[in-house]
């Protein structure tokens, strides 16, 4: 993990004329919360420069444990949040730092961030208190813009993900558990909705950040413990229970 206060990297000139800029010198400290260096590495470079984007990375963590320990240290005002974490995921950060989004005077405030859409995903984190959903295919413009807005207390979603919120929210009833599915790993789960969505591993390897032979390894786990023969039943399989 790399020191809370450790500068920033160069944003690209896309972020040059970003909100920060328009808004009259606004101002937000941020915390990256992913497990892939590489993607933490990626998103100071596109939001990280504060002269002209208005966020301060103040710190970075890889796991949950990493994460409450830098965010209770950092105080910072709005944390981006993977989903999908060792030692718990989001959910847990979120459990343990609710204390600090609490907190009347100097609220931190979650927005997560993440390659997964999936409604339970999306739910569970939102559940767990983050402010608002988008996903990694967002724009470095875009996620300036995001930062700011869950810093103002707003609700942020990437497009058809706030449905699965108004739905979810709706519905006094609780949703089925499946016991199938809570048999596979987080990272199960990811790769089996990539597959079912048509990727090759190699296409999945890159998204992830994971080598092939880590793509093959976690779909033999998964057509093991589903029972599935190949590739194509996991994908009836997933498409059957709206994963896909």
């Amino acid at each position: 993990m790399s020191d809370p206060t450790e500068s920033n990297g160069t944003a690209g000139p896309a972020e040059a004329a970003g909100p920060a800029e328009s808004g009259g010198g606004r101002r937000v400290r941020v915390v990256l919360v992913d497990d892939h260096r590489m993607f933490r590495t990626g998103v100071q470079a596109e939001i990280g420069q504060t002269e002209q984007t208005g966020v301060e990375v103040v710190g970075e963590a890889a796991d949950v444990d990493q994460a409450v320990t830098v965010i209770t240290a950092t105080r910072p005002e709005v944390v981006l949040l993977d989903v999908h974490l060792p030692g718990g995921g989001g959910v847990e950060v979120l459990r343990r730092c609710a204390p600090l989004m609490a907190d009347a005077e100097q609220p931190v405030r979650f927005l997560a961030l993440s390659v997964s859409d999936a409604a339970e995903d999306v739910i569970g984190v939102i559940r767990g208190g983050a402010r608002g959903y988008v996903t990694k295919t967002i724009t470095g413009t875009d996620l300036v813009d995001s930062v700011f807005r869950v810093q103002e207390g707003d609700a942020v979603f990437s497009p058809r993900l706030a449905g699965f919120v108004l739905d979810a929210f709706a519905s006094t009833d609780a949703p089925p558990v499946d016991e199938d599915l809570d048999r596979l790993t987080q990272r199960e789960r990811e790769v089996l909705r990539l597959i079912a969505r048509g990727y090759a591993y190699k296409e999945i390897a890159k998204q992830l950040f994971i080598s092939v032979k880590t793509v093959e390894s976690h779909v033999s786990a998964v057509l093991r413990k589903l029972q599935l023969s190949n590739r194509h039943e996991l994908t009836r399989w997933a498409t059957a229970r709206r994963l896909v």
